[in-house]
Formats: structure tokens, sequence, C-alpha cells
């Protein structure tokens, strides 16, 4: 989440769904019994990848972290902080912009230095 790096997790999810035979489903529709929880069977066989998905989706982390310490990104260039962790940037003052663009240097002369 902070450094996008890959992380690896153990998810352990529980679910229970019910599925039924196509003609217990039109059954229980034409008697009024409208479940929602109910999933009909297609054939013999059971399609549990929803069911699955929404139980391990709400299982995963929020925010998962490749390592409980993990610095992230650095804000200004993007560089992973975990490999670099001296890693910084002179920031200027962006109300001072103006007059560094009128200097055109990055250092003040003398001639403008108070003795």
């Amino acid at each position: 989440m902070r450094c996008l790096e890959e992380t690896v997790d153990d998810v352990d999810a529980t679910f229970q769904e019910l599925y039924v035979y196509p003609e217990r489903a039109r059954a229980a529709e034409e008697s009024g019994d409208d479940e929602e929880d109910v999933h009909e069977l297609e054939g013999d066989l059971i399609d549990i990848e929803p069911a699955l998905r929404d139980a391990v989706v709400t299982a995963l982390p929020f925010q998962p972290l490749c390592q409980p310490d993990c610095p992230g990104l650095c804000s200004e260039c993007g560089a992973r902080l975990a490999d670099d962790p001296g890693h910084h940037h002179d920031v200027v003052d962006p109300r001072w912009s103006a007059l560094k663009s009128m200097l055109g240097t990055d250092v003040v002369p003398d001639e403008t230095k108070e003795s």
C-alpha cells in the first residue's frame, strides 16, 4: 500500500451458502418464499466463485503493508524510502521562488550580503 511492493498474507475466511436444484427454487418463488441467499445449481455443478470472492474480499486487510514499519514512498520524487533512509529534498518555500528566479542563481552575490 505505501511502497507498492508485492505483499503476501494468509487470509482465513469462512462462508456459508445455500444451493438448491432449479425445481426447488421455482417452487419457492411460486410460494412467495423469496430467499436472496439461495442459489441454484447449474446441472450437478455449483458456482462458488461469487460467494468465495465476497467472503475473501471482506477478510482482506484494508491497508496491507510489506512490513510493519514500512516508510513508504517519497512524496516529491516517488523513491522507495526503505531503500534510502536518508533520502530528502531541499524544498524552497514557494513564497520566495520569485526572488530566486530574479537572481538566476542559487547563491546570493557578495555585494548583496549585509556586513
